[in-house]
């Protein structure tokens, strides 16, 4: 059963499909594998520290649709998926495959912060905390790749005493 919902600003959350239509979109109840991209999605929100109305507004997308999406009630659009990932910094195919429920094949690299968010050992304050340190030191090697090596550093041990 396809459907659009609207919010009270008149933003459409985008066309979707209910996951059990004989249920009502207000019930708690839904498939397994929508409550666990769900679940998923609600995990890499926090992380990002963004409230459902600040990621509403960055995608677009209704704060009720959202909040349904992360129930597991509604199954979210290609589109919906896509404007999420940017959002929250994700791959699209990363949040294409949570969604539709496929475990990824091991790419042939797969980034640091992929990992760590991804990781099923670690909780979200530890993923979080492991992302801002890595962001901080990532961006303090890209200044000091930029700046370049001073001429000592360039060539350690043979500068002249």
């Amino acid at each position: 059963m396809a459907s659009e919902v609207v919010d009270q600003t008149g933003r459409v959350g985008a066309p979707c499909i209910c996951v059990n239509p004989s249920l009502s979109p207000m019930s708690n109840t839904g498939d397994k594998s929508w409550d666990a991209f769900g679940t998923y999605l609600r995990s890499q929100r926090k992380l990002a520290q963004l409230s459902l109305r600040q990621l509403g507004a960055l995608t677009k997308v209704s704060n009720p649709y959202l909040s349904q999406i992360e129930r597991g009630l509604h199954q979210p659009s290609i589109g919906v998926i896509k404007s999420l990932a940017e959002a929250l910094n994700l791959s699209v195919s990363d949040l294409l495959s949570h969604a539709a429920g496929v475990t990824p094949k091991e790419a042939t690299t797969t980034t640091t912060e992929a990992a760590i968010r991804s990781d099923p050992r670690l909780d979200d304050a530890q993923k979080s905390a492991l992302l801002a340190v890595y962001a901080s030191m990532a961006r303090e090697a890209q200044t000091t790749s930029t700046d370049g090596p001073d001429e000592d550093e360039a060539h350690p041990g043979t500068a002249d005493p």
